[in-house]
């Protein structure tokens, strides 16, 4: 029971790996706040509908949440939104609605929580691969993506005198509806497959029991020493 009775808030957690870390934080104790637009969550949750690039409806969340649980403990900013399109396809409005959703909208989330929280608190940002290196048609998400984790890092500097952690968790490729997405749409799905599959050193695609596991340990105390990192869950992929 590695955080029991500590008071979470997932985005996104109604579906794919923001799911699976709800889930698996309830099995280890945890009170969960699950933030998304659709419902989906893990049935011992408490679910608030959110949109988490509009800001009135996300501290009217977050404060309903605080409010439920007498305080909040950690941050899992889970909800993502992926773009493939040629940068010169790509318009204004689809740049600005992925930057809303995987970093502006985290940082209003981490923004509205932190009135909420004392230490010993945790937040765990969920990036992607794309982090660090580019990927083709994707310069919206990778940009964000980069943005998520830098901004994480300094939130870390900025939140350790109040004994709050940020840390960024850095998925691969992970069996999520997103990711089937682009194989089975693909002209040869299990060539795409086949494709995606080598990608990773372990040769295999990570499953979100994989990434829960990660954003277990960086929230519990077990990783109560561990702040402004960038934690990769990749099978080897970011060196393969």
């Amino acid at each position: 029971m590695q955080l029991e009775n500590r008071r979470i808030i997932v985005t996104g957690g109604a579906s794919g790996i923001g799911h699976a870390i709800a889930t698996l934080f309830l099995a280890h104790g945890a009170q969960v706040a699950v933030l998304d637009l659709h419902a989906g969550a893990p049935a011992d949750a408490m679910f608030i509908r959110c949109d988490v690039t509009d800001e009135p409806t996300v501290q009217r969340a977050i404060a309903k949440a605080g409010a439920a649980f007498g305080g909040l403990d950690g941050v899992i900013n889970g909800a993502g939104a992926d773009l493939l399109r040629p940068f010169d396809q790509m318009s204004r409005h689809d740049w600005d609605r992925v930057l809303a959703i995987n970093l502006t909208g985290p940082m209003m989330v981490c923004q509205a929580a932190l009135t909420h929280m004392a230490g010993p608190g945790s937040i765990v940002n969920i990036a992607s691969g794309a982090a660090l290196r580019p990927l083709a048609n994707r310069t919206a998400y990778c940009a964000a993506k980069a943005g998520l984790a830098m901004f994480t890092k300094t939130l870390a500097l900025d939140l350790a005198p109040r004994d709050i952690r940020a840390n960024v968790l850095c998925p691969g490729v992970i069996d999520t509806p997103m990711l089937r997405a682009s194989w089975e749409n693909a002209d040869d799905p299990q060539a795409a497959l086949a494709e995606i599959t080598t990608r990773p050193a372990l040769g295999r695609i990570g499953t979100v029991d994989d990434i829960a596991a990660a954003a277990l340990y960086l929230t519990s105390a077990q990783a109560g020493f561990v702040t402004g990192t960038t934690l990769t869950v990749d099978g080897g992929r970011a060196f393969h």
